[in-house]
């Protein structure tokens, strides 16, 4: 699923839950931004690896196929995807600005997600 945006961002929806990644990109779609929305993370890996340029990628981390820590795994050992800034959305307990950092992400979004601070997290994120 695409969503054209005229934003200059393009956004990498990384979410299993199909209502929740078609809902990420409307609301990110009609922020402006392009969204390219995968269900796991190795298809988020295959399409940066065939050449998606994503500005940022948003990554659940409770995902089949591949989860969010094996997708920042191999993140981590390819200088190409290591440049890729990632924002974590989750409900995982443990989860806090801390923690998101120490895993090598840029930033973080509680489950469920609320309009106002997604926005401005992925906003924060790209101007950094």
């Amino acid at each position: 699923m695409t969503a054209e945006g005229t934003n200059g961002g393009t956004l990498l929806v990384v979410e299993d839950n199909e209502f929740a990644r078609q809902s990420l990109a409307t609301i990110l779609g009609r922020e402006g931004y392009t969204v390219v929305a995968v269900a796991h993370a190795l298809e988020a890996l295959n399409r940066l690896r065939g050449g998606l340029a994503a500005d940022l990628v948003l990554l659940d981390m409770m995902l089949p196929v591949a989860d969010g820590w094996d997708f920042l795994r191999r993140r981590r050992v390819d200088p190409d995807l290591a440049a890729v800034p990632v924002v974590i959305t989750t409900g995982l307990g443990i989860a806090s600005p801390e923690w998101a950092a120490a895993m090598g992400t840029t930033g973080l979004v509680r489950k469920p997600l609320n309009t106002g601070p997604l926005l401005a997290e992925v906003r924060r994120c790209l101007t950094q």
